[in-house]
């Protein structure tokens, strides 16, 4: 059972993890590379990746296509506000949204896209996450500069999957009918120089992908309360686990407590990918995560209805 699988140590670093034989196709080397992520996905829940497969000249462009949205004057960013999407797509103002109800907000200003045809621009209409987009005016290559960075991001987490289905003793295409349209986020970020109170957040979907700068402010909690730095580190992705897939694992994968503290005196900038299953997947218990002994302790939910309610959480505070 995978609870043995757990130790009882504390983790005081975050591990990196190689990506180059992800697809390799000699079988115990994939095995040998699940072995690592099982390790990291049950004991600490974040992990940085190398060998990743986005080019830097693709997350240059999408970090040049953020500096300029969130220079924009407040007017007009405020024209693609969140609120007027019925589908959680736009603007968020700082304080706008709130992952800790007991907050004042969350001290970030963000921009979400979501799914496009890469070629045709057409969008999908699958749940309450997917359907249009919004866009600002006025800059040029915006849209194709974010969407390379969306597509690049999304083909990575599509190679993620059947690691994780290795690393859960489990068939490496068990996610594959279940990930063939996935609810997946991705928000531009812009933090300033933070003052106030500071606060924790868990992740909501399987998994992110998170691209940040050489500005230090990503934490995470480990097993004795203590804040344990994830550091920038060049040619790193950090890749944590959401609470999709704790629920999913029933738990065996770890959604770990984490936060953005940017006591530089300086402006930072992040990239996640919020990378979500189909809409109307069932998150039941996989069966090599639940036994007699070790039994499911969630209610079946739909991945969309879990992801839609808890956004409809997050942004309920600053909802006019």
């Amino acid at each position: 059972m995978f609870a043995s699988y757990r130790t009882d140590s504390t983790f005081e670093e975050i591990p990196i993890i190689d990506l180059k034989d992800a697809t390799n196709p000699d079988l115990q080397v994939r095995e040998a590379l699940a072995v690592r992520i099982r390790d990291a996905c049950i004991n600490v829940g974040f992990f940085y990746v190398t060998n990743h497969g986005i080019p830097e000249s693709v997350i240059n462009q999408a970090l040049d296509a953020a500096k300029g949205f969130f220079a924009l004057p407040l007017s007009t960013k405020e024209e693609l506000d969140i609120h007027k999407s019925p589908n959680f797509k736009g603007y968020t103002a700082l304080l706008g949204e709130n992952s800790n109800p007991e907050n004042r907000g969350d001290l970030h200003e963000g921009f979400d896209v979501g799914w496009e045809d890469p070629v045709t621009l057409t969008v999908r209409d699958e749940g309450g996450m997917d359907g249009k987009n919004v866009w600002p005016e006025g800059l040029p290559g915006f849209r194709d500069k974010v969407m390379d960075y969306y597509h690049a991001a999304l083909a990575l987490g599509r190679c993620l999957f059947p690691l994780f289905a290795r690393a859960l003793d489990i068939d490496e295409h068990f996610f594959d009918d279940k990930t063939t349209k996935p609810a997946a986020i991705m928000r531009l970020l812009y933090y300033p120089p933070q003052t106030g109170p500071i606060d924790g957040i868990q992740g909501i979907v399987c998994f992110t992908i998170l691209w940040q700068d050489n500005v230090q402010a990503l934490q995470v909690l480990n097993p004795n309360r203590k804040w344990v730095n994830a550091v920038p580190i060049p040619g790193t992705l950090v890749i944590n686990i959401g609470d999709q897939l704790a629920r999913w694992t029933n738990d065996v994968f770890k959604s770990t407590v984490h936060r953005a503290v940017n006591t530089s005196g300086v402006e930072r900038y992040s990239i996640p990918l919020f990378f979500g299953s189909n809409y109307d997947v069932k998150l039941e218990a996989i069966p090599s995560c639940c036994s007699e002994e070790f039994p499911s302790k969630y209610p079946v939910v739909t991945a969309g209805e879990y992801v839609k309610s808890r956004l409809e959480e997050t942004y309920a505070h600053s909802k006019k």
